[in-house]
């Protein structure tokens, strides 16, 4: 019995590969506001009406496009106690001056397919962080989405709308005030 020869790539599927390699390069030189579909097509050597068809709009080719790793730390070096002082302090440093990180989450609270790639990020990259420290494996999606939702709130306070009052904390500051509050959803006791 002979193996049947894989089949040649799709036209399709190099189109798509064009499309995102121009949009990644595109978004990494221009940032996300900068860089235009225009742009990207002609990147790719394509007319930007197949940019459409591939990805309905800006948002849909950035969702699509972006490759965000978080860096989440190993916390098995870290004490229980200060997961969450040590999560926070992480947050901070990958968020301040990372364009790309705030213009995910602007895509993501604006777009179905921004908002899919977010949830995957944080599913594919916290769930095993708070798996590490979780005193109930039963309850980790439950503590990461509290998690998620402190971090990525004060992520559109601070980054996307600018709130002065969010802006004005310093890092310690923001790591005093939040850390107990991810500490506690990861490993105090279920209410």
């Amino acid at each position: 019995m002979t193996e049947k020869p894989p089949s040649p790539p799709r036209r399709s599927d190099a189109t798509r590969t064009a499309i995102l390699t121009a949009a990644r390069e595109r978004f990494g030189a221009d940032g996300y506001d900068r860089a235009t579909i225009r742009a990207i097509a002609r990147d790719a050597g394509i007319d930007p009406s197949m940019v459409m068809r591939y990805f309905g709009n800006k948002d849909g080719l950035f969702a699509a496009a972006v490759e965000v790793d978080l860096r989440f730390p190993d916390l098995a070096p870290v004490p229980r106690g200060e997961v969450g002082r040590a999560l926070v302090g992480h947050f901070l440093d990958l968020w301040e001056g990372n364009e790309q990180l705030r213009a995910m989450l602007r895509v993501g609270v604006t777009n179905q397919a921004g908002a899919e790639r977010m949830q995957g990020i944080f599913r594919e990259q916290l769930l095993p962080v708070a798996r590490q420290v979780c005193p109930d494996p039963e309850q980790v999606p439950a503590r990461a989405a509290l998690c998620a939702a402190q971090l990525l709130g004060l992520a559109l306070t601070r980054y996307v709308l600018q709130v002065p009052a969010a802006q004005a904390l310093t890092r310690e500051e923001l790591v005093v005030w939040m850390g107990p509050t991810v500490q506690r959803y990861l490993t105090a006791p279920h209410p």
